[in-house]
Parts: structure tokens; C-alpha cells; sequence
């Protein structure tokens, strides 16, 4: 769906320069002090496929934030390509950008934005207003997506009168409104209380299973991006560190930095039983039982507890191993 190959965004004099010189390697601070420079987005390469929910996260400044502006040209790149359909972004004229982020496009952002003085339905059909369409088929529209985020009862009502998940809801709408291709979220629940914030991302989910879209999620909560995300990518000083699916990220991290983020994440809530599916002992009657390989080790839970056997695992028909409760608990308890 969308290609970004060594992006590059640096803040400061003589920026093109600085790239693939010797100061491009200093730390952030040693280049701030020498050129009066800062590199925000450092060679950053990746695809998101069409219909994926790809989450880049990072700590405060890592350029998470940077980037996805840079996606959009809400930032423009110092270096690089942004391939849409073909297309690079970076090329396009501001006619050819303005239509891609009216129709193709469309964001979410932390703060809600919504126009205080425009009902709900006004502030979601606020898009296609600018688009030229007309007020009956644009109302039309936005009483569709109300139903769609769960805003019935509400399409009178003004930001103020709603809570800040229900503002939020108010914002998903009308990135829906337009029917984008891709949706980039930059931290949009960050400000909600966290009962909020996970109502939020179940209704991501939702949508997502719904509606199929592809979506470019920013977030700095490793939690959050497990559980939205397809794929992560994680961030650190504007560098791309590790890309890879939940699973991939706590089994195999790529460096410390990347271990350190993982750490705290519940491994029976990320990995599948594939990554603890192993041989079947000389001593050992399996169950006649069988779990696909790519089921989350949580979901699975229950059906091996009860077995009281070990549980075959299949992948695309065939076996590669077995699962006891043994094996579960050991991951668990930290073992593994």
C-alpha cells in the first residue's frame, strides 16, 4: 500500500548537506552543538500492506511523530521516497497533495481538533464539505459512520457536551467520512483515562475487522501497539531499530534497547503456540486434540488445561509438535 525507503528529515541549516557526512553519526547533542542541527528521521525504510494496521512506537523524541508527518507531508522529508500506489509523494505537485489527503488519505490526531462551534454531525461531515458535496448526501454520509463508531443519539450535540472518548469517537468519524485508503493515528488515545483509552482500542480493532483499512497507528505504549498492530516497528533516535509482529518482537528481539521495551509484556498474550510447540517425549500420550499453530498461547489456554495431555500443534495441516500444561506454565513463571 505505501513504501517509505530512507526517509530523512533533519532540522536545521544546510540540512541536505548534512546527510552521508561524517556529523551524521555524531549523537544528538555533539550535532546539535557542532552544526546547530538535529536528524529527527534517520534512514528509515518499511512497506505497510494493504489492509495492515502497522504501529511505529518509541519514547518521547524517538521521531515516531516526525514521521508519520513526513508520510503525509504534513513534514516534508529532507531525503527519501514515500511510494503510494506507485506514486512518489514526495513528487507530487500541491494540487496532486491536496487531493490525496482529501480522498485517500486521512488523520487522527492526540488532540481532537473538532470545531466547537459545529454539531457532531457538521464536524464529521466538516470533509466532505470541502470536498464540494453536497449538504444532504454529506449528512447522509456522516449518519453512516455515526452508526459505525457508536455516536447514535449524539449527531446533535456540540464537542463540549461529550466526554473524551466520545470526542474521539467524534474524530475516528470523520477520518471515516471521506472512506480513506489509509488512516494515520498519531497517538490519538494518549490523553484519555485508560478505561477510555481501551474502549478506544477495541473500537480500532473493530473497525479495522470491519471495514479492512490500512492504518499507520503512532503510539509510545508497547501494550497499546501489541494489541492494535499487525506489525511494530520501534524507534530510537530517529533510527528504525526492529520491524516485526508482536510475536517476533518478544521472541526474538533484536538488540537490548529492543528487550528492554518487550520486557514487561505478558508472553502468553503476544506469542503463539508455535514458538513453544516442541517434540513429544518417548514417555508421552498426546491428547486427541489439535490447535492451529498461530493461536495466542492465552486463548489457548483453557482447551490444554483441561486435556491433561499434551495437545497437538498444527500448522496447515501438518504437526510440529506438542503443548502440555507443563510447557504453558513455564512461560508463565518466566522459565522461557
Amino acid at each position: 500500500m505505501i513504501s517509505v525507503k530512507n526517509v530523512w528529515k533533519v532540522f536545521g541549516p544546510n540540512a541536505e548537506k548534512l546527510i552521508g557526512t561524517p556529523d551524521a553519526d555524531l549523537t544528538r547533542t555533539e550535532l546539535r552543538n557542532k552544526t546547530g542541527n538535529t536528524i529527527a528521521v534517520r534512514d528509515v525504510s518499511f512497506e505497510v500492506a494493504k489492509g495492515e494496521v502497522f504501529v511505529v512506537m518509541g519514547l518521547s523524541g524517538s521521531g515516531k511523530s516526525t514521521l508519520v508527518r513526513c508520510m503525509t507531508r504534513l513534514i516534508e522529508p529532507t531525503r527519501g521516497e514515500l511510494i503510494y500506489d506507485g506514486e512518489d509523494i514526495l513528487q507530487v505537485d500541491d494540487n496532486r497533495l491536496r487531493e490525496l489527503r482529501r480522498t485517500k488519505f486521512s488523520m487522527v490526531f492526540q488532540h481532537f481538533g473538532l470545531l466547537p462551534h459545529r454539531k457532531v454531525i457538521d464536524n464529521i461531515a466538516y470533509a466532505l464539505e470541502i470536498n464540494g458535496v453536497s449538504k444532504t448526501d454529506r449528512h447522509k454520509r456522516a449518519h453512516e459512520v455515526i452508526e459505525l463508531v457508536g455516536l447514535q443519539g449524539f449527531s446533535e450535540a456540540y464537542p463540549e457536551q461529550l466526554s473524551g472518548g466520545m470526542q474521539q469517537r467524534v474524530g475516528l468519524a470523520r477520518a471515516l467520512a471521506v472512506d480513506p485508503e489509509i488512516m494515520f493515528l498519531d497517538e490519538p488515545f494518549s490523553a484519555l483515562d485508560p478505561l477510555i483509552r481501551r474502549d478506544m482500542q477495541n473500537e480500532v480493532i473493530r473497525l479495522h475487522h470491519e471495514l479492512g483499512k490500512t492504518m499507520v497507528f503512532i503510539t509510545h505504549d508497547l501494550q497499546e501497539a501489541a494489541k492494535v498492530g499487525d506489525r511494530i516497528a520501534i524507534m530510537r533516535d530517529g533510527a528504525l531499530i526492529q520491524v516485526g509482529t508482536p510475536a517476533e518482537l518478544v521472541a526474538k528481539p533484536k538488540d537490548e534497547y529492543v528487550a528492554n521495551f518487550v520486557r514487561d509484556i505478558a508472553k502468553s498474550h503476544v506469542l503463539t503456540l508455535r514458538y513453544i510447540a516442541r517434540p513429544i517425549r518417548n514417555d508421552e500420550a498426546a491428547a486427541n486434540i489439535q490447535l492451529d499453530a498461530d493461536l495466542i498461547i492465552r486463548d489457548a489456554l483453557k482447551t490444554i488445561l483441561d486435556a491433561h495431555q499434551p495437545i497437538h500443534v498444527i500448522d496447515k495441516g501438518n504437526s510440529i509438535g506438542i503443548v502440555a500444561a507443563e510447557d504453558v506454565l513455564r512461560l508463565i513463571s518466566g522459565a522461557v
